[in-house]
């Protein structure tokens, strides 16, 4: 069959630029930008879902890691091994998540930036926090779309009602975007939500009273309240991050002990600058430093001179060292479709609409299946009522199919309940407890009515939504990490106390 080719006159520029828009959007809304609802990128959606159906749950044990690699590549995520492996890895480093997603056993890194083992090697299964932002997957509670080869399904969102995206942050950068979202207390992310839902026009002051700002993982000490309260109106700022330095007098000698460092440093980076403090000339007063972590926590022990003052050489190590750094803030993520830079009170919004969609969504399909239910019982009822003439008319039956038309016409039984009494074996129908059906009709009749005054009334559906969300600040309540302080002392440093 002869084929017919067809030439497109059209200029190079038109074709870059529609062809990068398709690849631009691409990047933008399924790979680099986190969903302001659950605060996931789709590779690490797809990796929580994969494992939670495979059934890699906290409950069970341990697998290998490389086999949830390989069913996200095979079934969700059709792209590069390492890449899925990975985000793995970075879901469940503690020093980069205020809760980790993924409960990894064996190496998986370190905070001085060591590369994880292979995917062989290690073992991973959901954490108990990954494992709650599943939870109503089975009920209808989020859309499904067909995954890449069409074989399967997958959710295009998570249903947890985790405020993921502000307690455990995100990055990522795309094609004319980025995003950098600091983490945030759950406690106090947790309040917020419940503020803005009983108080839906608070303002951003009204906010800060709870939700102070910023807090890392690695703790550190945040300065200036007003960068805060710029993020937070417009999704934007740069917050400054200092290392936790705490000063020890002896007799012979002092020292400076680093417990904390600023969010994303790396530590190994930041003693060998300490220690070329150290070497260079022009700088007196360090003796010597000294990395003393161990399982216990961070520890970095610098000596300096005994006639040095402490104050200087905190202020010497904050001006040319990673001990002080400014994290940049540009919250970006996807609402509706569409990258946006977004406020906390957006955020927040964005996040009490999805939650209460979830509600909604599982209230109509437990309704449904109640309804279901309540049909079968309502015709068991009535089976009993007629029992004799109903074990009778099955017996004469040639077969299932005859049985299920004989009990339509005569005792005018719908064809799911007459699939539900034939398919009982016969001393079942016997013995079945009338005083038990009329109990589970009730009770069913019951739950409609507290469902149904939930898609009535959004005061009650709210209800329901703060004592979840105080469950779960219950379940994983963490205290602050990081403090705020407004202001700090300036140090003038003169050129006498730093000169060898």
């Amino acid at each position: 069959m002869e084929k017919h080719h067809e030439i497109i006159d059209t200029s190079f520029e038109s074709l870059m630029d529609d062809r990068f828009g398709r690849y631009a959007k691409y990047i933008i809304l399924d790979r680099a930008l986190p969903d302001v609802r659950d605060g996931l990128k789709p590779v690490q959606r797809r990796i929580i879902y994969a494992m939670a159906v495979d059934g890699n749950i906290p409950k069970n044990p341990y697998r290998k890691s490389a086999k949830t690699v390989g069913l996200v590549i095979g079934n969700y995520h059709p792209h590069g091994d390492s890449s899925v492996y990975d985000a793995m890895v970075r879901m469940s480093q503690t020093w980069k998540n205020n809760h980790p997603l993924i409960d990894m056993q064996g190496n998986n890194g370190s905070i001085d930036d060591d590369p994880a083992a292979a995917m062989r090697y290690t073992e991973a299964k959901l954490s108990e926090y990954a494992f709650g932002m599943t939870q109503g997957l089975q009920e209808d509670t989020v859309e499904f779309i067909e995954n890449f080869d069409d074989t399967d399904k997958e959710p295009t969102i998570l249903p947890g009602l985790i405020p993921n995206l502000l307690i455990n942050g995100a990055t990522g950068i795309a094609a004319g975007y980025a995003t950098n979202i600091p983490p945030h207390n759950i406690d106090e992310i947790l309040d917020a939500t419940i503020m803005r839902i009983n108080h839906p026009f608070c303002t951003v002051d009204e906010l800060l009273a709870i939700c102070k700002g910023p807090d890392f993982p690695t703790g550190g000490i945040i300065i200036g309240k007003q960068e805060i309260i710029n993020y937070f109106e417009t999704g934007k700022g740069k917050v400054t991050i200092r290392a936790k330095i705490e000063t020890i007098s002896k007799k012979t000698s002092q020292q400076l002990v680093i417990t904390e460092i600023p969010f994303e440093v790396v530590k190994s980076n930041l003693v060998k600058k300490i220690d070329d403090l150290k070497s260079n000339k022009t700088i007196d007063g360090f003796l010597e430093v000294r990395d003393e972590s161990d399982r216990s926590g961070l520890k970095i022990v610098v000596d300096i001179k005994p006639d040095a003052d402490p104050e200087v050489m905190k202020e010497l190590l904050f001006k040319h060292t990673d001990a002080q750094v400014f994290y940049n803030v540009n919250m970006v993520a996807i609402d509706q479709r569409q990258p946006k830079q977004m406020g906390l009170i957006e955020m927040l919004d964005a996040i009490i609409r999805h939650q209460r969609d979830i509600i909604t969504r599982q209230s109509r399909y437990r309704i449904a299946k109640l309804q279901e239910r309540i049909h079968i019982v309502e015709g068991l009822i009535k089976a009993i009522s007629v029992l004799d003439e109903v074990i009778a008319l099955i017996r004469s039956s040639n077969d299932k199919a005859s049985a299920k038309v004989a009990l339509i016409d005569a005792f005018g039984f719908s064809e799911v309940q007459a699939e539900a009494i034939v398919s009982l074996r016969l001393y079942r129908l016997t013995n079945t407890d009338i005083v038990a059906l009329r109990e589970e009709f009730a009770l069913g009749v019951n739950e409609i009515e507290y469902y149904q005054s939930l898609l009535d009334s959004q005061t009650l559906l709210d209800n329901v939504l703060i004592d979840k969300l105080k469950n779960l600040k219950q379940t994983f309540h963490q205290d602050r990490r990081s403090v705020i302080v407004d202001e700090v002392k300036q140090i003038t440093i003169e050129k006498t106390q730093v000169m060898a």
